[in-house]
């Protein structure tokens, strides 16, 4: 059996739509009505971190799991681990990012993170992490301005980023989840070439059809604008991630999800063109492509912040 955790995320619900109806699947979500993309024989439990009875009947049985936190500083990891422990899962796939692996980054987040692997370095269970870089899908977040007013804003529109497609980490994670043979290592994740906020915003005027400008905003304006999302520490850790950025810590490309998939990094204007319709200003938005499937490899059953 195995457990996908933050189903309804960015990561987890695309994970749950790629695994194969024949694989056993339990889902663990806070609210069950927000699942979507599951097969009728996966199994949905509604648990919380924070509520070790939930967590006990979660994992009841499961011997591989899909860890997905997000509670910055919180001690969510190591309440699901004991948990894990206590329940015999054998291994445990952490989400994490990119930026542990960067001696230079010491970011509230960044520790955050390095301690949550740690502690699954040293639980007991078999470990794999993913590290992957900035979601692409973080530019939703333009969508607001783009349709009323034509504009993306954003901090170092001239730092580059070697952004991934979440539904290739997914797939990549599909892969961890279902073979064997990825105990003990870590992953990062990227997309196929690094990627400026000013061309993503070039690429979506062309796709959209319409003029966009970019705004660069000042620093302060930046803490503004994060500061009613997030709080203070939160702000200033993201604040300090994005001048790494800007140092160029972030542009490396690797070539794991060619290695581990058989098939190139999706790239942003990919990515973009199958998500128009939230940046779209009127009805008309176009059709998603499909995306092609997971290459696999002889004898493989088909499987279906940083």
């Amino acid at each position: 059996m195995i457990l996908v955790t933050g189903a309804t995320g960015t990561v987890g619900r695309e994970v749950v739509r790629r695994l194969h109806a024949d694989v056993p699947v339990r889902i663990m979500a806070r609210d069950l009505a927000r699942i979507t993309g599951a097969g009728r024989t996966a199994q949905r439990v509604a648990a919380q971190y924070g509520d070790p009875r939930s967590l006990e009947r979660a994992l009841s049985g499961v011997l591989t799991a899909f860890l997905v936190t997000n509670r910055v500083a919180g001690d969510d990891d190591a309440r699901f681990l004991r948990a894990a422990r206590s329940a015999g899962v054998r291994r445990v796939v952490k989400l994490s990012a990119a930026a542990v692996t960067d001696r230079r980054a010491d970011d509230l987040i960044t520790r955050w993170q390095r301690a949550s692997e740690e502690l699954l370095r040293h639980s007991g269970m078999e470990w794999t992490f993913l590290r992957p870089r900035a979601f692409m899908s973080n530019t939703l977040s333009w969508a607001g301005p783009i349709r009323s007013e034509g504009v993306v804003r954003a901090l170092h529109g001239a730092s580059a980023n070697a952004c991934v497609d979440p539904r290739d980490i997914a797939e990549v994670a599909v892969r961890v989840l279902t073979e064997e043979g990825h105990a003990g290592k870590g992953y990062t994740l990227t997309g196929p070439a690094p990627i400026t906020a000013v061309e993503q915003t070039r690429q979506l005027g062309r796709l959209l059809g319409i003029p966009l400008r970019f705004e660069e905003l000042t620093s302060l304006e930046a803490r503004a604008a994060l500061a009613g999302r997030y709080p203070a520490p939160v702000v200033e850790a993201l604040l300090e991630s994005a001048e790494r950025g800007r140092a160029g810590a972030k542009a490396a490309v690797e070539q794991t999800v060619r290695e581990l998939t058989g098939r190139s990094a999706g790239t942003f204007h990919d990515w973009a063109e199958d998500h128009l319709a939230a940046f779209a200003t009127d009805g008309d938005a176009p059709v998603p492509r499909r995306r092609p499937p997971l290459r696999r490899g002889p004898g493989q059953e088909p499987r279906g912040v940083a």
